[in-house]
């Protein structure tokens, strides 16, 4: 079962490499090729899960070369890894599907799933290695793709947004890069278990002022990563200017992977996160809250409106798991794989309606109910999601976060967090009236339905939205989600039972 690990690395490295060596013959092959890929990475990801459980600490390793760790490269699964291998993988599948239709219109097609399969190595890469520095690699690995991905179209509004964003991305890998040689210039290793446990070993004065100036470093970072407010403006330019899958991608998986996962995997299992740090990650998803959604309000641009939304719901993501309670880390999780999924299927029904009708602007649209009732169905549902009303996902995780800051006593963040769920509700009230079932300023008498190819991701991820409470029974939350919480919760002994495992 261990052998399974790398081909989550392996599979898409190696569809990049024949997409750029083969597709430019055949879209046909590349299509095929790339959605064989997504498909495979995300039965392996329910095969590990299946497995997991059955392994000793619930821990999963593979040794890369002959090195034992710390010296060798250790790749490493447990729960929270598993999570973010599903979340990563299932949304990868259903935008890849989504742009067989959809990237028709651009040329070159086969650069673009080269691209696509990069992104997704070096997303898996960062879930489950086990060394800080290849952590760091598979992050440039995926950021660079998708630096390229935002400017795919060529045209000045994409450049200039790609250009943006690859300069903030930069700063951030920069600060990112600088905080690992300092680790390893402190503890003279790389691998993330031995530095855990070399930690909490050193008798040193001046070790809590050292991981208190780089858990604020690595925030910097990856705030930046995770355009969590006050690092977020060049979020919204890169989500408006991507083809649609793209955004689904970015929104939905990319920035949770390269910014929130690695910041939360170091800050909580290797450095063990203090309360003050603690504090600083509450007010980050306070500010991100209330400055997305005021944001949001204002956009007529159906995906601008959403990218400002992403900023809001990291917010609640960052701040149940910076309440640091069982409960708390419980929605935060959760609420990182409703939105992948609710977020995704938003920017993938932006992509259907500006296929259809060449536009963005929600006062252009209305009256698509009528002509694109499955488009429709699925805004609908994500919409609903998004705004946390009953019985959808989006509504289960919101409510386990508000139900601990109040078990915390953080009254003022449940508070926030409960009238930022309403202006939600508010500013997709506006998107569904004007953009689907309000009148039309325009004639839309040739508008119909997107190709199949389109639709069936749509339906796919709207009906997780629908069923993805279930996960909450007790039999399933008990075999999941509870032993994701419990990664967490055990804080840097995670560290001492992969070093066992080695």
């Amino acid at each position: 079962m261990n052998n399974i690990i790398p081909l989550f690395v392996i599979l898409p490295l190696a569809g990049a490499f024949l997409n750029s060596l083969l597709g430019r013959f055949s879209k046909l092959f590349s299509d095929i090729l790339s959605n064989i890929v997504c498909i495979l990475t995300t039965f392996f990801s329910f095969v590990i899960l299946f497995n997991l459980n059955l392994s000793p600490n619930n821990i999963l390793t593979y040794r890369v070369g002959g090195w034992v760790a710390p010296i060798g490269i250790m790749l490493v699964v447990d729960h929270l890894s598993v999570l973010m291998l599903l979340t990563v993988n299932l949304v990868a599948l259903c935008c890849c599907i989504y742009s067989i239709s959809y990237m028709e219109k651009y040329t070159d097609k086969w650069k673009y799933y080269a691209l696509f399969m990069l992104m997704l190595a070096g997303m898996n890469g960062v879930i489950i290695t086990g060394d800080i520095f290849n952590m760091y690699v598979f992050l440039e690995i995926a950021a660079i793709a998708s630096y390229a991905l935002v400017a795919f179209g060529c045209e000045s509004e994409e450049l200039e947004a790609s250009f943006k964003y690859l300069v903030l991305g930069s700063v951030a890998s920069a600060i990112i890069l600088l905080s690992i040689a300092l680790i390893y210039s402190y503890v003279s290793s790389l691998n993330l278990a031995d530095i855990s446990l070399t930690l909490s070993n050193m008798v040193d004065v001046n070790k809590v002022y050292f991981i208190k100036f780089i858990s604020l470093l690595l925030i910097v970072g990856f705030g930046v990563k995770s355009a969590l407010v006050p690092f977020h403006s060049w979020l919204p330019d890169a989500h408006q200017s991507a083809p649609a899958p793209i955004s689904a991608m970015s929104s939905g998986v990319l920035i949770k992977t390269l910014g929130i996962y690695a910041m939360v995997r170091i800050l909580f299992n290797i450095f063990g996160v203090g309360q003050k740090i603690l504090s600083i990650i509450v007010i980050l998803g306070l500010l991100s809250m209330f400055v997305g959604v005021i944001l949001a309000l204002y956009q007529w641009d159906y995906k601008r409106l959403l990218a400002y939304h992403s900023i809001s719901q990291f917010g609640y993501i960052i701040l149940g798991i910076g309440l640091a309670t069982p409960l708390g880390i419980l929605g935060g999780l959760f609420h990182l794989m409703n939105h992948s999924v609710f977020k995704s299927l938003l920017f993938l029904t932006s992509g259907a309606t500006e296929y259809t009708l060449g536009t963005r602007d929600l006062r252009k649209m209305g009256e698509l109910n009528k002509k694109m009732p499955l488009t429709t169905f699925s805004a609908l549902i994500g919409s609903m999601s998004i705004s946390g009303v009953p019985p959808f996902n989006g509504f289960w995780s919101k409510l386990i976060i508000i139900v601990a800051c109040i078990q915390a006593k953080q009254y003022f963040a449940g508070f926030i967090a409960t009238i930022v769920s309403f202006l939600t509700l508010s500013s997709f009230t506006k998107v569904l009236k004007y953009g689907f079932y309000g009148k039309s300023e325009v004639d839309h008498k040739n508008i119909k339905e997107v190709p199949g190819a389109m639709v069936v991701p749509m339906i796919i991820l709207s009906l997780c939205c629908i069923f993805m409470g279930l996960l909450l029974l007790p039999h399933i939350r008990q075999y999941f989600l509870d032993n994701v919480v419990n990664v967490l919760q055990q804080g840097t002994i995670y560290a001492t039972k992969v070093f066992e495992l080695r």
